[in-house]
């Protein structure tokens, strides 16, 4: 990994922006679920890869590699902060209502990561 700290603190932030953007907007997954549902995959996908191409521009080899280990880190930091805060009161959720509603979603960060490590490699070797 070419910066743990740093990507640690991009992991934090991948949870942050997404769960702020929540707040704001979270009347929404009442009155039109639809659309509450549509925002927040895109405020995660938009932040990853925000993150993802500012982490990648100090690594230099080993990008996919660095993509998966990066990924899974962020997709490990965003349940492990946000099972705690689901699962337990206001939200109450189940764990499989979780995984269904909003777990599933975080797939989107290693998909990315490990995307930009593949588009990295091949413009390597051009």
């Amino acid at each position: 990994m070419t910066s743990f700290r740093k990507a640690l603190l991009f992991g934090v932030i991948i949870w942050v922006i997404p769960f702020t953007v929540a707040l704001f907007i979270f009347p929404l997954r009442e009155s039109w679920r639809a659309l509450f549902e549509s925002i927040m995959p895109l405020v995660i996908t938009i932040t990853t890869v925000s993150l993802g191409v500012a982490y990648f521009k100090k690594v230099e080899s080993g990008f996919i590699k660095e993509g998966v280990v990066v990924g899974l880190l962020w997709l490990i930091i965003c349940l492990v902060i946000d099972l705690p805060l689901m699962l337990s009161s206001p939200m109450n959720m189940s764990l499989v209502d979780y995984m269904a509603d909003v777990g599933l979603t975080y797939l989107i960060i290693p998909a990315i990561t490990m995307s930009l490590g593949m588009t990295l490699k091949s413009r390597a070797i051009e």
